[in-house]
């Protein structure tokens, strides 16, 4: 049977995986690929670091020379996480003729446009299954499987890990300090998890998911996000009487003014979907214009879910299916105009939860509702609780507030006047309703 010779760059958690799909299952991969996938090199850093994958005599190295220098070796698995130096790997591999297959999301959302074009120009391809959700092939599904269609909204839990999170805190009652270090024993989370909690990692995969759903051009760093650090599990405990759940959700929606962008924990009703997915699964909603709704579920943080990702795009490279692909489809190109323009974050409209801890005494709710009023936002329900029996009547009482449509320059501007009103102690908390 022919063979294809394949490399790994980085042997941590998701190369381990990869290596072991292709070691302990080359039967099957070989089946679908309709020749032997090889895997000839493992890049690492250090030699005498311990690994989970037992690996055959001559495979490991520290010398990434040895697979550039390799001309046996046509396609590369090229696992570094971060921005450098995994650019400037990539580069290098391209120039000695590879083909790659990447699961660095962060690198492909600041540098897709340059790496990309410079892939076309070499005749050279790049595969990025991997790149956003874990297991689930959302890349190819919206770029491929849905191209018949107008996309007209992407709405998506991107991030297992801060689903993980959020998913213990609101069914265990657990402390979110508590919750991430589990995570990070689980393998879910980073020895720094900042970039999964903050919501940056999210909003990189939306970007790459916009662009290929909308010809979007999008600086990541620009979509407004706010992560689940700083959630509040008394907020959790308020959803839940409200028939909610909170979910850290990307959304993409298509008006005719352009395209909303945001990443923020938001309120899902209780039994649909998005609201269902526990732990630290991924799941994207997309509705075309000719296929109507559809939902995409699995896992979307672990070692096995990005390898087996991985492991199929080293196939598609290796039989050619990549290649016809990378050539035609209008992925990340410098030279590409963008095919839609941007929102103004706040003109995007929705529902509203607001919570409080005001003084206990009259007037109160009245000056708060008067303030809503100001901004032309309505209050759709209240929950007040009495103060302490007996107490002084300026002991701090909660009070949640859930408001009709508004805007977000709207609730923007409300949240300001409301935590400048002498009756509020203490942060205005609010969240997006999705209805």
């Amino acid at each position: 049977m022919e063979k294809t010779n394949v490399a790994i760059v980085g042997l941590g958690t998701v190369g381990s995986g990869v290596a072991r799909l292709l070691l302990d299952h080359g039967d099957r991969t070989a089946r679908h690929a309709g020749r032997t996938m090889w895997l000839k090199k493992a890049v690492v850093r250090d030699l005498t670091r311990s690994r989970d994958v037992e690996l055959p005599d001559g495979v490991l190295t520290d010398s990434l020379q040895e697979v550039i220098d390799d001309d046996e070796i046509t396609v590369v698995a090229q696992l570094i996480g971060g921005l450098e130096p995994a650019r400037t790997i990539m580069l290098s591999l391209l120039e000695s003729g590879k083909d790659i297959v990447t699961a660095n999301k962060a690198l492909l959302a600041e540098h897709g446009a340059e790496l990309f074009t410079r892939a076309r120009e070499l005749g050279r391809s790049i595969a990025f299954e991997a790149s956003v959700a874990g297991g689930i092939p959302i890349i190819a599904n919206i770029s491929q499987c849905l191209s018949a269609n107008q996309i007209g909204s992407l709405e998506g839990i991107l991030n297992g890990t801060s689903n993980f999170i959020v998913t213990q805190m609101d069914e265990n009652g657990a402390s979110y300090d508590d919750v991430v270090r589990e995570a990070q024993r689980l393998g879910y989370a980073e020895s720094d998890p900042t970039m999964d909690v903050d919501g940056t990692d999210a909003a990189q995969k939306l970007a790459i998911l916009a662009h290929l759903a909308f010809g979007a051009t999008v600086d990541w760093s620009q979509i407004p996000r706010t992560g689940i650090d700083g959630l509040d599990p008394e907020d959790l405990l308020y959803a839940q009487k409200l028939g909610y759940r909170i979910k850290l959700l990307a959304i993409a929606h298509l008006a005719n003014d352009g395209l909303e962008l945001s990443v923020s924990p938001t309120l899902v009703p209780v039994g649909t979907p998005l609201a269902e997915v526990r732990d630290a699964y991924n799941a994207i909603q997309v509705i075309g214009d000719a296929v109507g709704p559809v939902f995409y579920h699995g896992l979307g943080a672990g070692q096995m879910p990005t390898a087996s990702a991985v492991a199929a795009d080293l196939i598609d490279t290796a039989v050619g299916r990549t290649r016809l692909t990378f050539q035609t489809l209008e992925y990340f190109s410098i030279d590409q105009p963008p095919r839609v323009k941007l929102r103004d974050g706040d003109t995007s409209r929705g529902r509203y939860y607001f919570r409080l801890s005001v003084s206990n005494h009259p007037g109160t709710l009245a000056s708060i509702a008067a303030v809503l009023a100001q901004h032309e936002i309505s209050i759709a329900s209240v929950i007040q609780h009495e103060g302490r029996e007996g107490g002084p009547q300026r002991d701090p009482v909660p009070l949640v507030i859930m408001t009709h449509m508004a805007t977000e320059g709207q609730a923007k501007a409300a949240t300001d006047d409301i935590q400048a009103l002498a009756s509020v102690t203490g942060p205005v908390v609010r969240l997006r309703v999705k209805d």
